[in-house]
């Protein structure tokens, strides 16, 4: 004999299930404008994937936060051929397709798949390894399904998100999740110009490159990364701001490539000790360390030791506020800069300027990277702290990181990002100055061989420069 339940108390029982959304529509909208990417290639795969370890990471997994797709750990030949899975979606009905820039790097040929079957070539319009995006671009001889972007900034933790995607080549899966966090910095050795969201999102190998949705099924955001010692989703993963992608996709389209603004600042956050020492109110903001001479930054008259409390109307609550609204910032625009200095806040007005293309942004704000024998071999270093070695299992002043990869020399040898470079010719390097010092006299034609350490393996790796002008 069943027991009668009071009305009030079923009606308590069913109002949560009753408040959890339902995601069919925006499917059913979505769908179609989401695309398989499939990329080939025929030789060595050059990647700049592997990020520093996360501070507070376990020395021995420094392979445990990385993109998706990242190669093992110096491949042998048959790993090298290979096809790489991802997702897209179309943003403009004469074929705009965003992905992530891992997807497709350096690939020989790329093609999509459209929800109904149809498979075209995709020509890879413009990348940015830096925010991880391509822009792709097809042919469909018609009119495309497009998704609605919307705005990211107006993303907030607890808010329901889904992703579309291929995980593991199953087209068109549909997780969904929270928001974690946003505003995400990643460590200083990974993208400092994004400031990633944060979700719970089921991510797997094969999402990446996929759109994020918001519960008026706009995109918000790009899924690119996932934090897992199995390779596997395990309730942590990122995804790029679309504010920041459409802010780089007119230029993708017309240039190639994009351009970043330049303040001309090394910053450090605030921390406790700070605040006591300067008598803050609170830990809000970003400190000044030092400025680049000739810089925007020094023509505004900031100077180390400013706080930076604002930039361009826009609070600075932690330090990792400010480089995405940096680089986002078309060169030559003026905007104000709220500081504060000796206990007095005032405003100053910087011009920024243009970051260099082969900028090391993993260190400051634009700070052009050292240049040097670095340049020949297609790659900028930065000095790593004792934190970041002690996780690392190096000795002090032992090794330089690997800033960016920003030629074909390092490139093709299979550098990454976040590889640590241990010797050059036999030579122990422990700071940029030393790097600097020991490939100074390199010239084209010149081989150099490298010590190179990449989670707890070392690997000697020879690098060849041109003979001919370098690209």
């Amino acid at each position: 004999m069943g027991i009668a339940m009071p009305s009030s108390a079923a009606s308590a029982q069913a109002a949560p299930t009753a408040a959890l959304p339902d995601f069919t529509g925006i499917v059913q909208k979505n769908a179609p404008a989401v695309v398989h990417v499939e990329a080939k290639y025929s030789a060595r795969r050059p990647k700049n994937s592997a990020g520093t370890p996360i501070q507070g990471m376990d020395p021995g997994q420094a392979e445990i936060f990385r993109r998706f797709f990242g190669m093992p750990m110096f491949p042998s030949p048959e790993e090298q051929a290979h096809t790489s899975l991802g997702s897209g979606f179309i943003i403009s009905s004469d074929g705009y397709i965003l992905t992530n820039n891992h997807v497709v790097d350096h690939a020989d040929v790329v093609t999509v798949r459209l929800q109904d079957r149809r498979t075209l070539t995709a020509k890879v319009v413009g990348t940015d390894p830096t925010y991880d995006i391509a822009l792709l671009k097809v042919n469909a001889g018609g009119s495309l399904p497009t998704v609605t972007i919307g705005d990211s900034r107006q993303l907030k933790p607890g808010q329901w998100v889904l992703a579309i995607g291929s995980p593991f080549g199953f087209d068109y899966t549909v997780t969904q999740g929270i928001v974690s966090a946003v505003g995400r910095s990643l460590g200083a050795g990974d993208q400092p110009s994004t400031s990633f969201i944060q979700t719970d999102v089921p991510i797997n190998r094969g999402n990446s490159g996929g759109p994020l949705f918001n519960l008026q099924g706009q995109v918000v955001g790009i899924n690119s990364q996932i934090y897992s010692d199995t390779g596997g989703y395990q309730g942590i993963a990122f995804s790029i701001p679309i504010d920041l992608v459409m802010n780089a996709v007119d230029q993708l389209k017309t240039k190639g490539y994009v351009t970043r603004g330049m303040l001309g600042v090394e910053i450090k956050p605030i921390d406790d000790d700070v605040v006591k020492a300067l008598k803050l109110g609170s830990a809000k903001g970003a400190i000044v360390v030092s400025v680049t001479p000739d810089s925007a930054a020094q023509k505004a008259g900031l100077q180390s030791g400013d706080i930076i409390l604002a930039y361009n109307g826009h609070d600075i609550v932690q330090g990792s506020d400010l480089p995405p609204l940096v680089a986002m910032t078309k060169p030559g625009t003026s905007v104000p800069v709220e500081i504060m200095r000796d206990g007095s806040e005032k405003t100053l007005n910087a011009t920024i300027g243009t970051m260099p293309r082969n900028g090391n942004a993993a260190s400051e704000l634009g700070k052009a990277a050292p240049s040097g024998g670095s340049n020949a071999l297609g790659l900028t270093v930065q000095n790593l702290d004792s934190a970041t070695r002690s996780q690392l299992g190096l000795r002090p002043g032992e090794g330089v990181a690997i800033g960016d990869i920003t030629g074909p020399v390092a490139a093709q040898a299979g550098l990454q990002q976040g590889d640590v470079i241990l010797m050059v010719n036999q030579k122990k390097v422990g700071s940029v100055e030393a790097f600097r010092a020991a490939t100074a006299g390199i010239k084209p034609g010149d081989t150099v061989l490298l010590l190179v350490r990449r989670g707890d393996s070392n690997n000697f790796i020879a690098l060849t420069v041109p003979s001919g002008k370098d690209e």
